[in-house]
C-alpha cells in the first residue's frame, strides 16, 4: 500500500520521501543560526559556515568539530547542540509526532507515511506504536546511561557532572561523539575507567542496532524468536566489534603512541572501544592522528560500514554488507537464492544494498579527489590514508579525526559538510528523493547475458 501511496505528491509536489532530507537540512540552519547568537559562545561568535557546520554535524550525529564543544560553547550553545544531537538521532519526524500526540492532534496519511520511510517500514500499521517506543526506550537508556556516567563525572568535575553525564549519555545513544571534555580530548583521561568505558560503549551498541531491533528484544528475548532483520544485524555487529577488537590489539599493543603504555587488561578494554566507537561512534580513549597505519584502515572500513538500519547510526549499514557478502556466497556456491537463517532474501534487498554500496563508494572517491586536491600541499603532514580516514568518519556520521577538520580549508570543510549530510539523511533516500520512486515498467524485455569477469 504504501509503495503505491508514496508516489502521489503532496502539496506543492513534496512527496513523503522528499520530506526527510528536507527536513534534516532545515534542522541544520535553525540550529546555525541559533549558534550564531552571541550567547552560544564565550568570547567571538561562530561564523555562519562554521556554525552550520557544527549544526550540520550535530543535526547529522556525527562529531566532527571546527571548535572545541567544552570550551568554545557556552551553557546555552551547548543546549543548542544537545537538541540537534537527540533530534538527529530520534529523527525531526519521530519529534515532530512526539508533539502531535502531545497536543491531541490528528497525525495525516502523509506525516505517516514520511514516518514509515524514516524508519525503513513499509507498512503504516503499526509505525505509530513502534514511533513511540522508540522515544520511550530512548528516554530510558539514556536516563540509565546518565545516571551511570554521574558516578564518574560528579566526583570528578562537582555539580557540573550531572550536565556532563545527561549530555555524553545522550550523545553517546545517538550516535553522535560530541563531548565537553574541553581542548579535543574527548575521553582519553578515562582510557582505563570500566564504568565510563563500557557505559558509553553499551549506549553507542544500543542506539546503533536500530529502534525496531531494539523493540524486538524487549518483546522477544530469544533469539530465534526474532525477525530475519534482528537476528542479521545482532549477528553482523557481534562479528564486526569482536573481530574489530582483536585487530586493533593486534595492531596496537605495541604503538607507544596508543596503546604501548597501557597495562593488558587496559589494552584489551581500549581495542574493544575503538572497535565500537568505529561503529558511527566518534568518541575516542587513544588518539587517533598516531594510529597506525593498519588502524587507520580498519577504523575507516568499520565506519563506512556503520551500524543497523532505522536508528542512530550512520554508514552503508551492516544488513547491506552482510546482504552482499552472503550473495557472494550464494553465487560462488552457484544458488539461485541468497539465504539466512532459513529464509530466502528478496531480490529487492539484494538489489538495494549493491546499489547502496555502489553510490557510496562513487560519492566517497568523488569526495576524497576533492579533499586530496585541496589539502595535499597545505597539510604535508597529513598523508592520502588520513584523508580517507576522515571522509569515511563524515559519510558514516562517525566524528574521529585524524587531524583534518580543524585545520581543513572551507573548501574541504563543505566536502565534509555535505557528507555528513548524505550520510544522515541516507543515501538511497536522498537518491529516490532525487530520481522518484515510480511504478514497474508495464514492458519487459528478452532477457540477455554478457561477460563478467
Amino acid at each position: 500500500m504504501i509503495k503505491t501511496l508514496e508516489n502521489k505528491r503532496f502539496h506543492k509536489g513534496i512527496s513523503p520521501i522528499r520530506i526527510l532530507p528536507l527536513g534534516f537540512l532545515c534542522v541544520a540552519l535553525l540550529g546555525a543560526l541559533l549558534l550564531m547568537l552571541p550567547i552560544a559562545s564565550h568570547g567571538d561568535p561562530l561564523s555562519f559556515f562554521d556554525a552550520l557546520f557544527t549544526a550540520t554535524s550535530a543535526s547529522c550525529v556525527t562529531g566532527l568539530v571546527v571548535v572545541d564543544t567544552g570550551t568554545h560553547f557556552t551553557l546555552f550553545g551547548q543546549i543548542v547542540i544537545l537538541v540537534l544531537i537527540q533530534l538527529g538521532g530520534l529523527g525531526f519526524m519521530t519529534a515532530a509526532t512526539l508533539l502531535f500526540r502531545a497536543t491531541r492532534k490528528r497525525i495525516s496519511l502523509r506525516s505517516r507515511m514520511t514516518l514509515a520511510e524514516s524508519f525503513g517500514e513499509d507498512r503504516l500499521q503499526g509505525v505509530i506504536r513502534l514511533c513511540m517506543s522508540a522515544v520511550k526506550y530512548t528516554f530510558i537508556i539514556e536516563g540509565c546511561g546518565a545516571a551511570l556516567l554521574c558516578l564518574r563525572f560528579v566526583p570528578d568535575f562537582g555539580l557540573r557532572g550531572i550536565w556532563m553525564g545527561i549530555f555524553h549519555s545522550v550523545s553517546a545513544f545517538c550516535n553522535a561523539g560530541f563531548d565537553l571534555m574541553g581542548n579535543f580530548a574527548s575521553l582519553t583521561r578515562y582510557v582505563g575507567d570500566p564504568l565510563v568505558n563500557f557505559t558509553i560503549m553499551a549506549l553507542i551498541i544500543t542506539g546503533g542496532l536500530g529502534f525496531s531491533v531494539i523493540v524486538e528484544l524487549r518483546e522477544h528475548k530469544r533469539f530465534p524468536k526474532l525477525s530475519m532483520h534482528a537476528k542479521l544485524v545482532l549477528t553482523a555487529t557481534g562479528v564486526l566489534l569482536m573481530s574489530g577488537m582483536v585487530l586493533f590489539l593486534l595492531f596496537e599493543a605495541g604503538n607507544p603512541a596508543t596503546m604501548g603504555g597501557l597495562t593488558p587488561p587496559q589494552k584489551l578494554l581500549a581495542a574493544l572501544f575503538q572497535s565500537v566507537t568505529c561503529r558511527t561512534a566518534g568518541f575516542n580513549t587513544i588518539p587517533q592522528e598516531t594510529l597506525t597505519d593498519a588502524s587507520k584502515f580498519l577504523s575507516s572500513i568499520l565506519m563506512i560500514i556503520g551500524g543497523g538500519p532505522a536508528g542512530t547510526a550512520g554508514g552503508i549499514k551492516v544488513t547491506s554488507v552482510a546482504v552482499l557478502l552472503l550473495t557472494a556466497h550464494a553465487c560462488i556456491r552457484n544458488h539461485r537464492d541468497t539465504e539466512v537463517f532459513g529464509r530466502r532474501l528478496s531480490a529487492i534487498s539484494v538489489r538495494r544494498a549493491l546499489c547502496l554500496a555502489l553510490i557510496a563508494i562513487l560519492v566517497l572517491f568523488a569526495a576524497l579527489i576533492g579533499i586530496t586536491f585541496a589539502e595535499q600541499h597545505a597539510h604535508a603532514n597529513l598523508s592520502f590514508l588520513d584523508f580517507f580516514f576522515e571522509a569515511t568518519s563524515a559519510l558514516g556520521t562517525v566524528g574521529l579525526t585524524a587531524g583534518l577538520t580543524a585545520a581543513a580549508s572551507t573548501f574541504t570543510r563543505a566536502i565534509l559538510c555535505a557528507l555528513m549530510y548524505l550520510g544522515r539523511a541516507g543515501i538511497m533516500t536522498i537518491a529516490l528523493a532525487i530520481g522518484g520512486r515510480t511504478e514497474e515498467p508495464a514492458i519487459r524485455y528478452p532477457e540477455g547475458n554478457i561477460l563478467i569477469g
